[in-house]
């Protein structure tokens, strides 16, 4: 039986994270784009509930109510599809930073509600968050994708700090890069061991701790009005 893709088809190829580091191009059709939205969907799914390693294709196509060979029009592996999962859980929620801060705004309020903000995402993530610490731990590619894709947080973040810097409101003896690293890696170790690990640690407590950590790090200092 033949099926016409309105996606550019591929060779298969073996599975592993390294291969799976090019993801092919959106569909151009509606009917494409729900059909791999619905695969995408369905794949965390599986993922949270059987884990990465028992996680199967013919679940995921299951789930997502489509036959088993369709998939195979939107994703090469399960590596591929777990990776376009990501994307989708990283659009939602980005590694807590020190926004751009117009003239007159408060800086302390800006990295309180980013906090907030940061911590209540990952509760609604906890269940993919947590099983990113298994497939890191096992594969050295993903590894290695996270740790880069962290590292652009870093970037972006480091970048407000310096913009902090420049209006005189964070210390200028700071290394953003650094402080940037050590700030987002702290935030996002509390929301682990708080919604993956199960620690107890009231939210507010939680909020306003990182807060006061981060501006004490950065040195922040707000002119009087």
């Amino acid at each position: 039986m033949s099926m016409t893709s309105d996606v550019s088809p591929r060779p298969r190829r073996s599975a592993g994270f390294a291969e799976a580091a090019s993801p092919r191009e959106l569909p151009t059709t509606p009917r494409g784009l729900r059909t791999r939205a619905r695969l995408v969907e369905a794949a965390r799914v599986v993922f949270e509930r059987d884990g990465f390693l028992d996680a199967r294709l013919v679940d995921i196509t299951g789930e997502a109510g489509i036959s088993a060979g369709s998939f195979y029009t939107y994703f090469d592996s399960k590596e591929e599809v777990f990776l376009a999962v990501l994307t989708e859980v990283e659009h939602e929620m980005l590694h807590p930073d020190v926004r751009n801060v117009p003239q007159g705004d408060d800086p302390i309020e800006s990295i309180r509600a980013s906090n907030r903000g940061y911590l209540e995402s990952y509760e609604r993530f906890a269940r993919f968050m947590g099983l990113l610490e298994q497939v890191a731990s096992i594969d050295d590619d993903f590894r290695e994708r996270r740790r880069k894709r962290g590292e652009a947080f870093v970037q972006r973040n480091a970048r407000s700090i310096r913009q902090l810097q420049e209006k005189g409101i964070a210390g200028s003896d700071v290394d953003a890069f650094l402080a940037a690293s050590f700030l987002s890696g702290m935030v996002a170790r509390a929301a682990y061991a708080r919604f993956v690990l199960g620690e107890t640690w009231d939210i507010d407590a939680m909020v306003e701790t990182l807060t006061q950590l981060w501006v004490d790090a950065l040195k922040i200092s707000v002119p009087s009005s």
